[in-house]
């Protein structure tokens, strides 16, 4: 606590407008907002990566943005540190009955359907049990949240089966649109075909966001190796069979 309490003095002394630091008095919630975000995907790389040590520091670069936006709120007399605080305390207690109440739950998919029961009777202001799916979320993890919720109210496919038949007929209707040409329509069933795959990915447990990572740095690697083999010569030159077949010795290695 004495640290935490130490980083907010020094936000603090970062923004005193006779002795801050120019650059820090100047930042607003919205300007630090490109910042913030740079920071926690950084936290997300060290955890990928398992690395201890950038985690540490990461984290500790996040922390400093959550206390930033906090002095900010506290100097236009919104709300501090203590408000955000008690109010995470309740909001976990109340979502938590089986832990804090008398309620009985042992799933942890029954705690999630009862997690956005609960939430849904709180955020009264809300239309829909979508709402609060942040809109700048990436496509992937917006489309789990989305097919989550859904869930929670027993909108969800409980066998696999129907998942993956699902799969094939968006993608019978993608080779229909690829056929007809109009770019609208291929648009709509890529999207619906994608979208699919993660229902997918959520029913086996399996975060689409990260297994498209991984697939990401695969292909970045075995492509690597391809450009290694044109040290001397140059790539652009090649043809694709050329490349495809160096592409099937990085698959080797």
């Amino acid at each position: 606590m004495k640290a935490f309490e130490k980083l907010m003095q020094i936000v603090s002394d970062l923004r005193d407008e006779t002795k801050g630091c120019p650059w820090d008095k100047k930042q607003t919630a919205k300007s630090l907002v490109p910042n913030f975000i740079e920071e926690l995907y950084e936290v997300i790389e060290a955890i990928e990566d398992e690395d201890d040590d950038a985690l540490r520091e990461e984290l500790g670069d996040l922390m400093l943005h959550l206390v930033f936006q906090v002095q900010i709120a506290r100097e236009d007399d919104k709300f501090g540190m203590e408000d955000v605080l008690k109010a995470i305390n309740d909001k976990l207690i109340r979502r938590h009955p089986h832990i804090f109440g008398d309620e009985d739950v042992d799933t942890a998919d029954a705690v999630k359907m009862n997690w956005e029961l609960i939430k849904k009777k709180e955020k009264k202001d809300r239309k829909s049990i979508l709402d609060g799916v942040p809109r700048s979320m990436p496509a992937l993890i917006q489309a789990w949240r989305l097919q989550e919720k859904a869930a929670s109210v027993g909108f969800d496919w409980q066998e696999l089966p129907p998942v993956c038949d699902k799969i094939e007929e968006e993608h019978a209707e993608l080779m229909a649109a690829l056929k007809s040409g109009e770019k609208a329509a291929i648009e709509e069933e890529l999207g619906d075909l994608v979208f699919s795959i993660v229902n997918l990915a959520r029913k086996l447990d399996i975060d689409a966001e990260a297994a498209l990572k991984a697939t990401n740095r695969k292909f970045y690697d075995r492509f690597q190796y391809i450009e290694a083999q044109y040290k001397d010569s140059d790539i652009n030159e090649a043809g694709l069979d050329e490349l495809d077949s160096h592409w099937k010795k990085a698959k080797e290695h």
